[in-house]
């Protein structure tokens, strides 16, 4: 009877230490400044935050880091949890190798290090491999970053881009591969680019203006004609050759790619993130016009191979759940099915002159390959339940090499002969946890309006399902992202402290295909949260967790999920994470490559309509007054120039002013970072803070 005193007491001192609020908040200035939408004016008392060169606001967001930060180092667990997650993730992560030239290249991370290192070794040569490139050696922080390899056909000539404090902005290298020796000058002002040489004499690269030339910010000005240049090897950038774009021809996304035979270019042309035009250009022809293959911004038609003038597209036109077709250059308008549409959304690639396709089976991958005259050669046996990535090689390659994972299977690799269909394996990593211990369900649940949604559910075998079991609902619901198994060694930290981890497969994502994504879009946007909302509710009812131990957390679009659902249904939660969000939906056009994301949610500029749907549920203006909201914490970082961090700065603000009750409201706002942590020590810190706020907020304790 003693003990059980006692053991009410800790529990009761715990859970009155969590919850105990002398939180100091940083006043935050409010302004009169108004905005007038479709004749209606409405306020922005914190739009002096979008600032992100003026003083004002980095004093600001020093403040808000020190309550932050003194918050979090108040509970006990978190420096042990920090080292735990330290140790999950210390084991060696090895990628698959690639052959260019006469190398074979990987990747490697010895455990923590920030960055995995590029080594290579002589093929056919016995010698171990050596360091090819090493990014752990830009910074002395870890804050810069190796971002993309591009190799000449015969290997001898690299150009790579880094990234420098988590921002977008890209510089690109250019490196003799033998003598590793730098040619030429540095790029700049490179952004949502890919690398494409043609043959040894230059490359193909995407840029926008860089907005300091006009002495805007560089890290939210709105960025707007987008460029596809040619740049000659050792001639200066400013003589680079515009390829397509600018003024002329105002798209926001463009990029070019260089067919294997070294012949087209491929360029693609976007006003939004739901499709691209299409033109290829014979590029053994001087002074070609590109060949208008498909002219739908909202439409995608992307080369997989080609065979001479034959070309081998996937596609979602007349096929929203994707297709593959071939198409001769001298009659474009003319495609054939090579592998038509099926009930299952297809990714598709190419390999020693066949075609793989990943179908989507409620969310789950299974692989088929086919010949180029769409024959099944054959299914890809999986080692079980997960994702697969990766099946891509050159046309004259035997082998390739393809990854698996699912929630608790860790990232393996697989060896894959094209002509026989052997897989073999080749590299599994050794971490610190048996995965037979957590199992994984799939369950299907009704969301509001009765459409059947899925949700993957991942957990310790020994959780007994009494409502009592700590519980992250992650959702994302946007840009036709599917959410598929992934694993993470991180997020074992909280399974094994009994913690269940739940992903609802929402409206707005690619997960069944196009109807389903444009289902959670613009006018339809309430459905995605209606289904993660719904997806709580299941979890409630089923006993996994209850609203006392419900936290709620996404990413970028996911931020802006979070955002809504928890102030839509404050009472559901216990904790919420929008880390990264989109949270004005009135101004996120305004911002970078903001307008961007119009296709999927609308602007307030549209009509009155759309405006007064989106003024519903922005997360930054439906927060109300005296209103007891679910313990918080916004992640944002200041190098992010994606998804600003005015965002987050507006509505922690906000919810700082509006919120009542004894649960922290706080935000956490990474320096030198952009949109997902830049290192590896960032990344461990970060979830260190967010799984301890979550934890410590329900009044639990990880056993450590």
């Amino acid at each position: 009877m003693k003990s059980i005193s006692l053991k009410i007491i800790f529990i009761l001192s715990f859970y009155l230490i969590s919850c105990d609020q002398s939180i100091d908040y940083p006043a935050t200035k409010k302004i009169g400044h108004y905005d007038t939408y479709h004749g209606i004016e409405i306020s922005d008392p914190y739009r002096w935050l979008e600032d992100d060169m003026s003083d004002e606001t980095g004093q600001w967001v020093k403040s808000q880091n020190k309550v932050t930060s003194k918050y979090l180092r108040k509970i006990g667990f978190r420096k042990k949890l920090e080292r735990r997650i330290k140790k999950l993730n210390d084991y060696e992560k090895v990628g698959a190798p690639f052959k260019e030239g006469n190398y074979e290249y990987f990747f490697k991370n010895s455990g923590l290090q920030n960055h995995s290192v590029v080594y290579r070794s002589r093929i056919g040569s016995s010698q171990d491999p050596e360091v090819f490139i090493d990014p752990n050696t830009f910074s002395k922080d870890g804050t810069v970053a190796l971002r993309g390899l591009s190799f000449t056909k015969d290997g001898s000539l690299l150009a790579y881009m880094i990234t420098e404090g988590g921002s977008d902005w890209r510089k690109i290298i250019v490196m003799d591969t033998e003598t590793k020796e730098i040619i030429g000058d540095t790029l700049k002002d490179v952004k949502f680019s890919g690398l494409s040489w043609k043959n040894n004499d230059g490359f193909f690269y995407s840029s926008y203006d860089n907005p300091n030339e006009e002495n805007k910010s560089e890290l939210s000005a709105k960025t707007q004609y987008h460029k596809l240049y040619y740049h000659k090897l050792n001639t200066s950038q400013s003589k680079d050759q515009l390829i397509y774009g600018g003024s002329r021809e105002p798209n926001r996304y463009i990029s070019g790619s260089v067919s294997e035979d070294q012949r087209y270019l491929a360029i693609y042309a976007g006003q939004n993130t739901s499709g691209r035009q299409l033109y290829i250009q014979d590029l053994n022809i001087s002074d070609s016009k590109p060949i208008k293959i498909q002219g739908d911004y909202f439409a995608r038609a992307s080369v997989l191979y080609n065979k001479k003038r034959t070309f081998y597209l996937f596609t979602n036109i007349d096929a929203p759940n994707g297709r593959i077709v071939s198409v001769d250059l001298s009659k474009p308008n003319i495609w054939k099915d090579v592998v038509p549409e099926s009930e299952n959304v297809m990714i598709a690639s190419s390999g020693g002159g066949y075609l793989f396709v990943r179908y989507l089976v409620d969310a789950k991958s299974q692989i088929m390959q086919y010949d180029l005259k769409g024959k099944i050669v054959r299914e890809i046996d999986l080692p079980a339940i997960g994702s697969a990535y990766g099946f891509n090689a050159k046309e004259d390659e035997k082998d390739l090499y393809y990854s698996f994972s699912s929630y608790t299977y860790p990232s393996t690799i697989y060896k894959y002969n094209i002509e026989s269909g052997e897989s073999i394996l080749y590299r599994q990593p050794a971490i610190d946890f048996e995965p037979s211990d957590y199992t994984t369900e799939q369950v299907f649940y009704k969301s509001k309006d009765q459409t059947t949604v899925p949700m993957f559910i991942t957990y310790k075998k020994d959780v007994v399902k009494n409502g009592n079991s700590p519980t992250i609902l992650y959702g994302y619901g946007g840009f036709n992202i599917s959410q598929t198994p992934r694993f993470s060694a991180t997020n074992i930290a909280w399974l094994e402290n009994g913690g269940v981890y739940a992903v609802a497969n929402i409206r707005g994502g690619g997960e069944y295909g196009k109807k389903w994504h444009k289902a959670g879009t613009q006018l339809k946007k309430q459905n995605v949260f209606d289904d993660f909302i719904a997806a709580a509710e299941y979890l409630i009812s089923e006993n996994y967790t209850s609203s006392e131990y419900l936290a709620i957390r996404g990413g970028s679009n996911g931020g802006l999920l979070v955002g809504a659902v928890m102030i839509q249904r404050p009472e559901l939660f216990k904790v919420a994470i929008p880390a990264v969000g989109v949270l004005d939906m009135l101004r996120y056009h305004e911002f970078t490559a903001g307008a961007g994301w119009s296709d999927d949610y609308g602007t307030a500029d549209d009509s009155p309509e759309m405006f007064k749907y989106l003024l519903k549920y922005s997360p930054v203006h439906a927060l109300k007054p005296e209103t007891k909201y679910p313990a918080t914490l916004v992640t944002t970082a200041d190098h992010d120039d994606r998804v600003v961090p005015a965002h987050s700065f507006k509505f922690a603000a906000r919810l700082q002013e509006f919120h009542i009750g004894e649960s922290p409201v706080l935000i956490r706002i990474q320096t030198r970072g952009g949109h997902g942590s830049v290192s590896m020590d960032q990344r461990m810190e970060l979830y260190a803070d967010v799984f301890s706020f979550i934890w410590y907020n329900m009044g639990t304790k990880p056993k450590i």
